[in-house]
């Protein structure tokens, strides 16, 4: 299964958004914190995690999902997010903590929550898991269509929760998809060091389900991947597991200092950034020309700009929200 011309166009302007929001995030994110660092300062409080390098994922996946399908992401959730189509505007301006943002200021970059396109994320790790099984089971008893994606992190895959969801959603034989992201390195800690198997692929074995890895950050061959894995769960022939490796080429988050890489690492992943390697691809294809291309860069820049905009000129979340929206007995 191999993308069509209007797919790959699709997935390269969604690369290339996420990329130039992440670069706008970065360098707005530190206004307002020097000289001495606090997060809890500038136009964007708390902590940022940046998806750069990790957009193929997104993409090869989110390419072939519909707004009724169930999406909950991690605490790096950008990149999903803008693939899954979440109203960039309110997503700006929720990270900017304002009253326009998607939950009006409440919940920041790590919970992000758009229900017109099912879309959701947590900054507890593996906390989707239960959810996206969950919205699978609703489906399946309802009758209703949709399938249920749950990206996590390598990291994850080492939690209670993460084995017990996979766990049902074999039993139940769900339409559910789990897609780790494998970028390495759980905040610090290296995957060799963290974990006994080499491909978490390996583990769907143990809950009766397809399991696949797929190597060296690929849109193509995710997009391949994730078809089939999704088909399938739409033919009601249950859950699948895909492991994708990435590379995260920003820290764990924004300030973090890296000595935990090996020396040359971050060179030699900025030397096989997907964004620039998608590009050279499309035109080597003929799927692309090059005025084409530099017009989907060209628009991308213009809508990340006028979110970003949107996000500054709106007006702060009043402290008083904190108290709406809150259930208490």
């Amino acid at each position: 299964m191999s993308p069509t011309r209007e797919e790959q166009h699709w997935m390269y302007r969604n690369m290339v958004t996420s990329r130039r929001f992440e670069e706008a995030i970065a360098k707005i994110y530190f206004e307002g914190k020097s000289p001495a660092f606090n997060m809890a300062n500038g136009p964007i409080p708390g902590e940022m995690h940046l998806s750069d390098g990790q957009e193929p994922v997104a993409v090869g996946v989110c390419a072939h999902l519909t707004p009724e399908d169930v999406v909950t992401a991690t605490h790096r959730p950008h990149h999903q997010a803008i693939a899954k189509g979440v109203d960039l505007d309110k997503m700006a301006a929720e990270i900017f903590g304002k009253k326009t943002g998607l939950s009006g200021g409440r919940g920041g970059h790590m919970h992000l929550f758009d229900d017109n396109v099912n879309f959701a994320c947590s900054g507890i790790i593996a906390q989707g898991m239960g959810p996206a099984v969950g919205a699978a089971l609703s489906r399946k008893m309802q009758g209703k269509p949709g399938v249920a994606v749950a990206f996590v992190g390598e990291g994850a895959v080492n939690q209670g929760g993460w084995h017990e969801a996979m766990n049902l959603a074999a039993v139940w034989n769900l339409p559910f998809i789990c897609v780790v992201e494998d970028n390495s390195w759980g905040i610090s800690v290296s995957k060799k060091t963290a974990s006994s198997i080499g491909s978490h692929a390996d583990r769907a074995a143990a809950y009766g389900m397809p399991g696949k890895r797929i190597e060296g950050n690929d849109s193509y061959a995710i997009f391949e991947a994730a078809g089939e894995a999704i088909a399938r769960a739409r033919a009601g022939e249950g859950p699948s597991l895909l492991e994708c490796e990435t590379y995260r080429l920003a820290g764990h988050f924004m300030g973090d200092a890296e000595a935990y890489r090996p020396e040359g690492e971050k060179d030699a992943l900025f030397e096989k950034d997907p964004i620039p390697k998608m590009r050279e691809r499309l035109l080597a294809d003929g799927a692309a020309s090059e005025a084409e291309l530099d017009t989907i860069e060209e628009e991308s820049a213009a809508r990340v700009d006028a979110a970003i905009r949107f996000a500054r000129e709106s007006d702060d979340a009043a402290p008083e929200d904190a108290l709406t929206a809150v259930f208490a007995a």
